[in-house]
């Protein structure tokens, strides 16, 4: 179905009008974010995607609302791993509770344009070279494999960060964080602080988890306006969930080889189209919901041994 243009500006603002509501209202003043007002945010974010889900199932059907809400699931889910790092981050910087909220609204603004772009771009791609579709599930099962062999526990290194490194290169830094600012001018020159490395940190983390996670959504549809919305949801409530997981991350060591057994299904039933077996929408939507709920509880029968959970919060 042809989704008028007007309908896309008119998403967009309203997506846009959400968060300048909860960055001028709702957050106006550097705090910390308590459990609770996560929670909150979090269960508000969640009603507010699965409605639109129920608007989807309305205006276009059955199946363009199981693809949202697999595509949903899956971007959420693949999430945590994108939470975990920013909590790696957060430790390297020794970045304050009451300024992680700005970083993370900030990060997924710029998220949300650069992701519009991928999407755009892979869907394109996708229509004109049927093949792809395969190069596609290739890709998704070596990188599931790849991410189950890595290990849970991912490595920060600010020092070989390419744009990190272009930024020390043209522009002064600080040494201090100056509050919540970015920038902060001395002597009538202009430093960037702290915070901007950080943001620039997790803008570019976000990029490379999104060459994972994109791909998996166009694995289950190549709907411009499904694949952009459910991401679109997805990250809205991303920051709600950091605050609300960030205590429980660690617990769920199993969900990280859950993830990567996802990647290897999705990009398994691209390849297995190609010859001519079909997985339906309903059936890949359980798929994905038992493994993460097997990852979360596996997690909880066998935690990790506590010399481990020290060395890991050390590092």
């Amino acid at each position: 179905m042809e989704i008028s243009p007007l309908f896309w500006i008119g998403f967009n603002v309203v997506v846009l009008a959400l968060l300048l509501l909860d960055l001028l209202v709702f957050n106006r003043k550097d705090h910390v974010v308590s459990m609770r007002e996560a929670l909150s945010w979090s269960a508000f974010w969640i009603a507010l995607s699965l409605s639109f889900n129920y608007l989807v199932y309305q205006w276009l059907g059955k199946a363009a609302a199981l693809e949202f809400l697999t595509g949903y699931l899956i971007e959420k889910s693949l999430s945590v791993d994108n939470l975990f790092v920013f909590l790696l981050i957060f430790t390297y910087f020794k970045v304050p509770a009451q300024y992680q909220h700005k970083i993370l609204f900030w990060g997924i603004i710029g998220a949300l344009v650069l992701r519009g772009v991928f999407i755009l771009v892979g869907a394109a791609l996708l229509a004109k070279f049927h093949f792809l579709m395969y190069v596609l599930g290739a890709f998704l099962v070596y990188t599931g494999v790849k991410m189950a062999t890595s290990g849970s526990e991912p490595e920060i290194d600010p020092d070989n960060n390419p744009i990190v490194k272009f930024l020390s290169r043209h522009l002064p830094i600080t040494s201090q964080l100056h509050g919540g600012n970015f920038f902060v001018r001395k002597d009538g020159v202009l430093f960037a602080t702290p915070l901007l490395v950080v943001l620039v940190m997790v803008e570019t983390t976000d990029v490379i988890f999104a060459a994972d996670s994109i791909p998996a959504i166009l694995a289950v549809s190549r709907d411009t306006f499904i694949v952009y919305t459910s991401n679109v949801f997805a990250l809205l409530g991303l920051r709600a969930l950091y605050f609300a997981l960030e205590g429980l991350m660690r617990l769920f060591h199993y969900l990280h080889y859950g993830l990567a057994l996802i990647l290897v299904f999705i990009g398994g039933k691209l390849l297995a189209e190609g010859l001519d077996v079909h997985i339906s929408m309903g059936w890949s939507l359980g798929t994905v919901g038992v493994i993460l709920f097997m990852s979360v509880i596996l997690s909880l029968l066998f935690p990790k041994p506590v010399a481990e959970k020290s060395e890991a919060v050390g590092e």
